[in-house]
């Protein structure tokens, strides 16, 4: 399996992810700080760490497709020939791209009036940061936005499920080119288990 081959959009997931990461923890940081040395508080902190959360929830979808992190049950498709299991696992893999595609459907209907129609509701809290203040004359009717309008945060999840479908294609293609076995990591636990077996044994060894 080569699924650290370099890609279009390799490195798309890892740079997100680190960066939510990075955000969530800087921010969560400075509350504490604000909070119990100033004795004040950030008040768009806690929107801000449940928006950058999700983010990186919905990111983190296509990463582990990417590196096939998702876990499932392989005891079947293990079972069969290498030609049937190729097929089904290609049959499975068609299944979670027809799934994917659902999902990102259903993320874009549901972003887009956020984006058109109803362009002028806000987060609760969430500031506007400067460099979007012309964001009011383009997508409020020139009126400025108060809060940080809610299309903005909303949008990661047509554009996590775009990503997704991509990755699911990119595995589907390299299970077809038998490059890659599996969609999943299936016996992660076992291969764990019996690295921890063998060490136990190597080290029963050692004290005979």
């Amino acid at each position: 399996m080569d699924s650290d081959k370099r890609g279009p959009l390799d490195g798309l997931e890892e740079g997100f992810i680190a960066l939510t990461l990075g955000l969530m923890t800087i921010i969560t940081l400075a509350n504490v700080v604000a909070r119990y040395l100033f004795n004040s508080n950030i008040l768009w902190a806690l929107e801000a760490t449940v928006f950058l959360f999700a983010w990186l929830v919905l990111v983190g979808a296509s990463y582990g497709v990417k590196k096939t992190f998702h876990i499932g049950i392989d005891i079947v498709v293990n079972s069969l020939p290498a030609p049937a299991r190729k097929g089904l696992t290609l049959l499975a893999g068609l299944a979670c791209l027809t799934f994917a595609m659902l999902l990102l459907i259903g993320s874009w209907n549901y972003w887009w009036p956020f984006a058109s129609s109803r362009s002028f509701y806000e987060t609760n809290d969430l500031p506007v940061p400067f460099f979007l203040t012309w964001m009011g004359d383009v997508f409020n009717e020139g009126e400025a936005y108060e809060k940080l309008p809610r299309f903005i945060p909303y949008f990661v999840m047509p554009f996590a499920m775009a990503l997704l479908t991509f990755r699911i294609l990119e595995a589907i293609w390299r299970v077809a080119k038998d490059e890659q076995d599996l969609l999943i990591a299936g016996h992660e636990a076992e291969d764990l288990y019996e690295d921890a077996d063998d060490a136990v044994h190597a080290q029963e060894g050692e004290i005979r």
